[in-house]
């Protein structure tokens, strides 16, 4: 691509989404008097009694854990769905609802208080991605349950509550906005292509290495042409799977590398706990084939400029489109020029 590219206003279309996102390198260059964040890099202890989610400690809704000393998950204490909803449809002209129920889950990833994914250990991560997996099927296979979002929040910045390594699941009835957007323009390409989007798309990234971030035999980790976010970074599958179930243990492992190598060169990028939101993308669980959905992982950090500027999706952002201010070229080659290895143990 031409550096002008990352010189002037452009912009870019999500091919998983049919959005398109403004794109602004020149606003780098603007001085910034506005919000800064606290940069929360104090050591934690490997344990601390006043968790509700470390081993052996009463949870808020009165629950015990127990003394798990591996991943460890639970029914959410206070789930955004439940099983049951005693509400009818509505439908009134134009006011429509619909009850929804699920089931929403807490994937705690270590019993050790201190750490996140980039500082645990591939065997650990791997650990993680099986119970994923596990999580996945089981709750996959029931008749109620159409979808199943696996999804982190890491970080006060995120909104997330509480700095115990660990993520969430929420499984419905439904089947989400984004996912009907996805599900969507996989098929028209299946349909024109006999082949795989995401798939299609990562031959190409492959071949120009503009964006390409990490890689092993069986994944990928990129910044997408099309990231709204300023380190916005996908993780995709070199195979075609349609979703995490599919994976070997060869395959679960080289998953857990990457996304350390990927979560490692974050931490590095301003050598702080970097907050970001990140979640699998993968076909519902209504019984039918999507043999045109390719999975992949999505992050979603909202650092800009360092540890405590932050990107505010505001203004333009909510009222017309995605809009960014450095390109996904710049993104790549910042992380990329920085070490695999932890800053913390360099």
């Amino acid at each position: 691509m031409s550096t002008e590219i990352n010189k002037h206003p452009h912009r870019r279309y999500n091919i998983l989404t049919g959005e398109w996102i403004l794109v602004s390198p020149h606003r780098t260059k603007r001085p910034w008097q506005g919000k800064t964040e606290k940069n929360n890099n104090e050591k934690r202890e490997t344990y601390d009694p006043k968790c509700y989610l470390c081993p052996g400690n009463s949870r808020a809704g009165g629950e015990t854990n127990p003394n798990y000393t591996e991943t460890y998950a639970f029914e959410n204490d206070f789930p955004a769905l439940l099983t049951e909803a005693p509400i009818k449809d509505f439908d009134n002209g134009l006011l429509k609802a619909e009850a929804e129920t699920g089931i929403c889950k807490v994937v705690c990833f270590s019993p050790d208080h201190s750490l996140t994914l980039p500082l645990m250990e591939v065997d650990d991560i791997t650990e993680v991605v099986k119970l994923w997996k596990k999580e996945y099927q089981e709750l996959g296979s029931k008749d109620a349950i159409n979808y199943v979002q696996i999804f982190e929040n890491k970080g006060a910045m995120m909104g997330c509550s509480n700095p115990h390594p660990h993520g969430q699941i929420w499984s419905q009835k439904s089947i989400p906005t984004e996912i009907l957007k996805k599900s969507r323009h996989f098929k028209n390409y299946w349909d024109e292509n006999k082949s795989s989007l995401l798939g299609d798309y990562l031959k190409q990234e492959l071949e120009l290495n503009e964006r390409i971030l990490t890689k092993n035999e069986h994944f990928v980790a990129l910044i997408p042409y099309w990231a709204v976010w300023p380190y916005e970074a996908m993780i995709i599958p070199r195979k075609h799977y349609q979703h995490i179930g599919q994976l070997n243990k060869e395959e679960e492992k080289a998953f857990a590398k990457i996304i350390k190598k990927l979560t490692t060169k974050y931490d590095n990028l301003f050598e702080t706990s970097f907050p970001y939101s990140s979640g699998i993308h993968q076909i519902p669980t209504n019984g039918e084939d999507y043999p045109e959905w390719h999975f992949h992982m999505s992050f979603y950090p909202p650092l800009l400029r360092s540890a405590t500027v932050k990107k505010f999706m505001v203004g333009y952002e909510m009222f017309a489109g995605p809009q960014r201010d450095i390109t996904a070229e710049q993104a790549a080659q910042n992380l990329n020029a920085l070490s695999e290895t932890h800053y913390l143990k360099q």
